[in-house]
């Protein structure tokens, strides 16, 4: 019976990881494959970063109703849904002829997205252990990792030998096979929540999320006029403010802010945010560099960044044991500054750097970080009751696809600024050194949230807490009336 559970724990977190898979694979091919669907419209490829973006808005604007809905439904019958939902997006999107019609089906996907990738993590929180949460979170990100590496090269042979179409396809048999898997293994675990539905908190908090992200994505991308993306963004600002103001105040808001309290999510998520504000720059920067700044081909660029996710994935099999032996506070304390160290070295290369020393560093850097995401993914949860767990993934999921978009956004500001600073109009391969010290130097100050950290922060869930000595062990007698 021990033997059956153990399999379960194993089973539930690939099962979660196959919707990861499959969204992280098609953002990635659809980003490569972006010139061949603008060509079959007859678009400006430019015009097309709305099929992007426009993914992004249904994300802000549904991520925080995940955690009701898994309550409220149970969370596999809202796992599967949603793998449903963004299945049928993936096949409208295969079957447009236009891009009004594309970015509606986009946005399907993204309705889809929203709910399955929070309440996915929501599934493995409520049926793993604490104490196996580290291994199991690693086992989760494993396939949502080779997303990214494939999807390049896969884009790429798609839109190059075959119809772009087909791209969208192949999520149909990896939906199939989840929601198959889903209903086999796991359980429709869910907490009763009769309090009413937030109708004034999500409206606030999912446009403001959305225009917050939307005016960040488009920081110095002159595809936008200037005016509009800063009104968009103070938008944004005002409605997430006003949102604050209703939590503090709303009996049960959408969003709960109370969490914060908690020392180790308060860690996870304000000092998350800000590491990952730096991180999020580096797969819009890193491309760019290699290609425009060093001349590389798309195929050549792929191929280096291929390497920071190799990083990956070879970390996951170590998180455990560093976790455990060094507890949580020391490893975000100097895995921050090994991350920032790697992020600025990005800025030292230059054309005649070898391309062999770029993918080593790129490799080594890639198992930092994801040691950093590791950490930042499980301690959140470390002190959250069960029944508060939905309400700390949602934060959890909000922040961190806000800080990435803020990323991406500080770096396209930061090579903006650095092109007017030059007065030069097209970027070289010394415009992207001071970009990559800035974010380095952002990644830095999430330092200010780790080192408040107990040294024995989060001991339950990485495993360092200790057996009580036999000799001050206390037996528990079992009372007879019960």
């Amino acid at each position: 019976m021990a033997g059956a559970e153990r399999s379960r724990q194993f089973l539930i977190p690939l099962i979660i990881a196959c919707a990861l898979f499959m969204e992280n694979l098609d953002s990635t091919v659809v980003s490569t494959s972006l010139p061949a669907i603008a060509r079959s419209f007859g678009e400006n490829p430019l015009r097309l970063n709305l099929a992007i973006t426009s993914y992004l808005l249904a994300l802000g604007i549904f991520i925080p109703v995940s955690g009701w809905m898994a309550d409220r439904y149970g969370a596999r019958k809202v796992f599967c849904s949603a793998i449903v939902v963004f299945t049928l997006g993936s096949i409208a999107c295969s079957t447009v002829n236009n891009l009004p019609e594309f970015v509606l089906a986009r946005i399907l996907q993204g309705m889809g997205g929203a709910m399955m990738v929070p309440v996915g993590r929501l599934v493995v929180l409520r049926t793993i252990p604490k104490h196996d949460l580290v291994n199991a979170m690693a086992w989760l990100t494993v396939p949502s990792l080779l997303g990214p590496m494939m999807g390049p090269p896969l884009g790429g042979f798609i839109s190059t030998y075959g119809s772009w179409r087909w791209i969208f396809l192949i999520n149909i048999p990896i939906g199939i096979l989840g929601i198959a898997l889903a209903l086999r293994f796991i359980e429709n675990v869910k907490e009763e929540r009769n309090e009413r539905f937030d109708t004034y908190g999500f409206v606030i908090v999912g446009l403001g999320v959305a225009a917050t992200m939307f005016g960040f994505e488009n920081i110095g991308r002159g595809i936008l006029p200037n005016t509009f993306v800063y009104s968009l963004l103070g938008v944004g600002v005002v409605l997430l403010y006003a949102y604050y103001r209703h939590a503090r105040v709303d009996a049960a808001p959408i969003i709960d802010l109370s969490l914060l309290r908690i020392a180790t999510y308060r860690a996870s998520v304000t000092g998350g945010f800000i590491f990952r504000m730096g991180l999020g720059a580096l797969p819009f920067l890193t491309p760019l560099m290699l290609q425009l700044g060093f001349g590389l081909t798309p195929f050549a660029s792929g191929m280096i960044t291929f390497a920071g996710a190799a990083g990956a994935i070879t970390m996951k099999f170590t998180a455990g044991p560093i976790i455990r032996r060094f507890g949580y506070r020391r490893v975000l304390i100097f895995n921050t500054v090994i991350c920032a160290a790697f992020m600025a070295s990005y800025g030292l290369f230059t054309q005649s750097t070898p391309h062999l020393f770029i993918i080593l560093t790129l490799l080594v850097g890639g198992f930092f970080r994801s040691l950093q995401f590791t950490s930042l993914n499980t301690i959140a949860y470390a002190e959250i009751p069960n029944p508060r767990m939905s309400r700390a993934t949602t934060l959890s999921s909000v922040a961190q696809q806000l800080s990435l978009s803020f990323g991406v956004g500080i770096g396209a500001l930061a090579l903006h600024a650095t092109l007017t600073w030059s007065g030069r109009e097209q970027l070289t391969a010394s415009d992207f050194s001071p970009a990559y010290f800035f974010i380095a130097a952002i990644s830095l100050l999430s330092l200010f949230f780790f080192v408040p950290l107990s040294a024995n922060a989060g001991d339950e869930v990485s495993g360092r807490i200790r057996e009580t000595p036999p000799e001050k062990q206390v037996v528990d007698v079992p009372n007879v009336a019960d």
